[in-house]
């Protein structure tokens, strides 16, 4: 279908009518011509649809029975589901004969604008025609703009994240952020501190959506603020708990993991906040998890973490992630969950960084057969 409720080239709106019976159309065209518009007409289920697929409407006002000695209206209740799943933003009003309550209902639940009964008022309906097509072009107009200051707002959220991963000879990094909506609440970094200590963190903001979004940029910003090579990982997640309980008017939960790989130690010393444990999947093919730390961040101000330390040997691969990656859903409601994500760890072995986090994306948009239902994120480190 191509993008209806525009005026290029035109002056008058343009309207498809659509009835099984000619004399009505003819009615309907006469009346509709007269007051300005631009009319073209079907008289079948399959005219209407390839008037759709070809021509561009301001809006649609069209019968809902088309079979022959039929009154329930399946037919266009049907096609009204059809019409909007290709064009959400298309108004159609629906006129029958054969109306009912439970039809009127039906038909506004599908997705048209107004029901009318045959047979019509010229005035009411040509006042409708006109309202419904008003509105139309407005929600259009509002429609884009919506959509041009979400992918701004997108894009700026993707730049806060670093546009490139820092590393080390014997780290090679990869990382991927896919929000499920306009905006995400997940958060990743990576940062050097030295030429021998890297920074990485992530992080998953409770909720989805702009307000996840904007309290990620402020995590963001506070761990980057706080990280030092000079301050242990329990002291910055520490500084960060503090600064996002302070405020208080947000008061949302973050989950956030934080730590500092040492090259010229192979240590790995970092703080865990309430965080998905992340995975150390040894080149032997056991798996240690990445758990001591704490509460979640931005809830209680005064907060005490602990730390743990791994010694990151040649072959480990070092595996980050949020909860949108082991808690998707498949079609029958199973959880991906963290035996899945240790299958495609251990089956990718031996790959690089960046392959491994797209393994794992794809092996995740494949269990769930479509787009993920909450905000994923993978950060990766193999060790040489």
């Amino acid at each position: 279908m191509r993008e209806a409720g525009t005026m290029t080239g035109r002056t008058s709106p343009r309207v498809l009518v659509a009835d099984d019976q000619s004399d009505v159309v003819a009615a309907l065209r006469l009346l509709l011509r007269g007051a300005g518009l631009d009319v073209d007409s079907a008289t079948s289920v399959q005219e209407i649809r390839h008037q759709l697929s070809t021509e561009a409407y301001d809006l649609v006002l069209m019968d809902l029975n088309y079979a022959r000695d039929t009154t329930s209206g399946r037919e266009g209740l049907d096609l009204l589901a059809e019409i909007h799943g290709r064009d959400r933003l298309l108004p159609i009003i629906v006129m029958t004969g054969w109306g009912s309550i439970d039809t009127a209902v039906e038909a506004m639940r599908r997705g048209a604008r107004t029901f009318v009964h045959k047979p019509w008022d010229n005035r009411s309906l040509t006042e409708a025609v006109f309202r419904e097509i008003d509105e139309g072009h407005a929600l259009r107009r509002a429609d884009t703009l919506v959509s041009t200051e979400q992918a701004d707002a997108r894009a700026i959220q993707r730049a806060l994240l670093p546009a490139a991963l820092p590393s080390l000879p014997d780290c090679d990094l990869a990382a991927r952020w896919e929000p499920a909506r306009a905006f995400g609440g997940d958060c990743y970094d990576v940062l050097r501190l030295t030429d021998t200590h890297l920074a990485i963190s992530i992080g998953d903001v409770c909720g989805k959506g702009l307000p996840a979004a904007m309290l990620m940029s402020n995590l963001l910003a506070s761990v980057r603020a706080f990280a030092d090579s000079a301050r242990a990982p329990r002291e910055v997640v520490s500084s960060t708990n503090r600064a996002l309980s302070r405020q208080s008017d947000v008061r949302r939960f973050v989950t956030l993991f934080y730590g500092v790989y040492n090259s010229s130690t192979r240590l790995f010393v970092y703080t865990n906040a309430g965080h998905n444990p992340p995975m150390v999947a040894r080149r032997d093919g056991s798996v240690e998890r990445l758990s001591t730390g704490g509460l979640v961040t931005g809830v209680f101000e005064e907060t005490s973490y602990e730390e743990g330390v791994v010694a990151l040997e040649p072959g480990d691969r070092l595996v980050l992630f949020t909860d949108g990656i082991t808690e998707a859903r498949s079609a029958d409601g199973a959880e991906f969950d963290d035996e899945g994500l240790l299958g495609v760890v251990a089956q990718h072995r031996g790959t690089d960084a960046r392959t491994l986090v797209e393994a794992i994306f794809d092996r995740v948009s494949t269990f769930t057969g479509g787009p993920l239902q909450d905000d994923a994120t993978v950060v990766v480190g193999v060790m040489a």
